[in-house]
């Protein structure tokens, strides 16, 4: 699997584009573009990886992103009822000297921040998510005034950290994120098999020991956590099926119920039984 290019085009009558909740929860879309990408996504816990740096986000998250840097869809692994907006704009959608007026001074300097990504937290989160819900409620030439005071709102906010997500240079860096890609698909097709690290390791072209450093360094996690915390998220996926906890265990690659209970409730604060009966429960 190679890093994929997007070609985006603005929707009809519209010099931007807007995605509404895409489907894509269960592919591995490792993509870049030259548009600059707002994101939000509420109801979901999920992985933000960009560029070079990796987090977690809980419950929502909120984040604006530069050019042609590398990032997986916000949505990946997610499989609880989530909303998702994706508003995409090239740099010059308003004409190339747009942005040069005065008044546009502080989003001007928004957007060079969002070359290296930028994430919004606390009552801006909460409020620009809630309007770019909205976005499609409005008419083309709305859409465009509310996109704008949106980038002020953003522009304005002390709400925000940067990520530091700097786009790939270098050959040394592409080779660690395909490697790594390598690893997100290997887990993807074989999560339910038993999984012999040997392999996995082979497959990085590195030894033991770099191996563990290099998928710590990537991900802020061991291999192990990792792949456990992959199965954990089907196991959801089977639970929210209504199958039962057994089918859920052996389904998702746990070997032994037990251990899976153990880590199903570390990672998640109750066990699948529970899980399973609030959830089919609220639905």
């Amino acid at each position: 699997m190679k890093i994929k290019f997007e070609d985006i085009r603005p929707d009809s009558d519209s010099s931007f584009r807007i995605l509404l909740t895409p489907r894509l929860h269960n592919t591995f879309l490792w993509h870049y573009h030259p548009e600059y990408e707002l994101v939000y996504i509420e109801g979901a816990n999920g992985t933000r990886h960009i560029g070079d740096h990796i987090s977690r986000y809980e419950g929502s998250d909120l984040v604006f992103i530069g050019p042609n840097v590398p990032h997986l869809n916000f949505d990946y692994g997610v499989e609880t009822e989530h909303h998702k907006v994706v508003v995409q704009l090239k740099a010059d959608f308003l004409g190339k000297d747009f942005f040069q007026a005065p008044e546009m001074k502080d989003v001007r300097k928004l957007f060079e921040q969002a070359r290296e990504g930028v994430s919004f937290f606390g009552e801006t989160k909460k409020e620009i998510g809630a309007r770019l819900k909205d976005l499609t409620t409005h008419n083309h030439f709305r859409q465009l005034l509310e996109l704008l005071d949106i980038f002020q709102t953003l522009a304005e906010s002390w709400e925000t950290q940067a990520l530091g997500a700097k786009p790939l240079q270098n050959e040394h860096k592409f080779a660690d994120q395909q490697r790594l890609q390598r690893m997100y698909h290997f887990v993807e097709q074989h999560y339910r098999d038993r999984i012999d690290m040997e392999e996995v390791i082979a497959l990085s072209n590195l030894s033991n020991a770099a191996f563990c450093r290099y998928f710590k360094r990537m991900t802020g996690m061991t291999f192990t956590a990792f792949l456990n915390q992959y199965r954990i998220n089907q196991s959801k996926r089977l639970l929210l099926q209504h199958c039962n906890v057994s089918e859920a265990c052996y389904g998702s690659g746990f070997e032994n119920l037990s251990h899976f209970n153990k880590t199903f409730k570390k990672m998640t604060g109750e066990n699948p039984k529970d899980f399973r009966r609030r959830h089919l429960h609220l639905h």
